[in-house]
């Protein structure tokens, strides 16, 4: 007769020889296992090596282009612009990049008339009726407000008088101080910054653009940029903008897309390097001496790299 301990002795023996073969095959498959991931290790390292060295190889590469592109502007651009005027206005956030692209204009012998940072104040929503009311106080003898536009827009409005000191206006461009008084008044509230001597009389615009905002009013305030931009454009203004093609709601972007402003406006689509910013010299010449209008750079909507060498 089977009994209870005959059970317990069968179960015991059948837990024991799962161990005894547990062991067993770990044992005997050890080694094989082992060797098989120590050499997938080995050959991860290796391709990480490689992929390493490949990534400096490619960061060198942008470094010599950047360097070879800086070497070769006096040559590619020296004189240029000679004689010729431009006001450089950067949108918020283009500190570097503005200052590469006043660089090169210079190197093409522009003289920069005003240099002019717009602060993130200019570009907010809830800043648009101060703006109407800070252009309304605001009139220079040479600047008449009378032709500036007659709606709810403080953007529209106070980008029209900043057009109208800074460029060349019929019959005379605005004096010094009139230019002066215009960028205090939008200076003391912290709407722009501008260097000092900055003059009005320029040909053309380069509006430089950087990354677009990202906050919940971020989808306005692009709307607001290329409101300046068209405002900035309007015949028969010159107007280059020089941004990169990242980001919902970028400027370039925004002129490529719209019918009107792409037959007016002149893009560069990468500011962010030398390149693009000996590029923004070149179409500031094709726009100022060829009076061409054209799309440049990398990205979507572009014609071509650069414009073509003038005849």
């Amino acid at each position: 007769m089977i009994n209870f301990r005959y059970h317990v002795v069968s179960l015991t023996a059948v837990f024991l020889a799962l161990a005894i073969g547990l062991v067993v095959g770990t044992a005997a498959l050890n080694g094989p296992v082992s060797e098989n991931l120590r050499n997938n290790l080995e050959a991860l390292n290796k391709d990480n090596n490689v992929r390493r060295e490949q990534v400096n190889q490619l960061n060198e590469a942008v470094n010599r282009n950047q360097e070879f592109a800086t070497q070769i502007a006096p040559g590619l651009l020296g004189g240029k612009l000679a004689g010729r005027k431009v006001a450089v206005v950067a949108l918020p956030g283009t500190e570097d990049h503005t200052a590469g692209v006043v660089k090169m204009l210079t190197v093409a012998g522009a003289t920069v008339t005003a240099r002019v940072r717009m602060e993130d104040k200019f570009f907010d929503p809830g800043t648009v009726n101060d703006l109407l009311f800070l252009v309304d106080q605001l009139s220079q003898p040479s600047i008449s407000v009378t032709g500036l536009p007659r709606n709810s827009d403080g953007v529209e409005t106070a980008s029209a008088l900043l057009a109208l000191a800074l460029l060349q206006s019929t019959p005379s461009s605005p004096t010094a101080e009139d230019v002066t008084a215009v960028l205090s008044a939008f200076t003391q509230p912290g709407y722009l910054t501008a260097e000092e001597g900055a003059t009005g009389g320029a040909e053309a615009i380069v509006l430089v653009a950087g990354v677009p905002a990202t906050d919940k009013d971020a989808d306005k305030k692009s709307r607001y940029a290329l409101t300046m931009a068209d405002v900035f454009s309007k015949a028969p203004r010159m107007l280059v903008v020089a941004g990169d093609n990242a980001g919902d709601g970028n400027l370039v972007s925004g002129i490529r897309n719209d019918p009107t402003l792409v037959t007016r406006i002149s893009t560069v689509d990468n500011v962010s390097t030398v390149q693009g910013q000996v590029t923004t010299a070149l179409v500031t010449v094709e726009r100022l001496v060829q009076n061409k209008v054209g799309q440049y750079g990398l990205a979507a909507g572009a014609t071509s790299i650069v414009p073509s060498a003038a005849p």
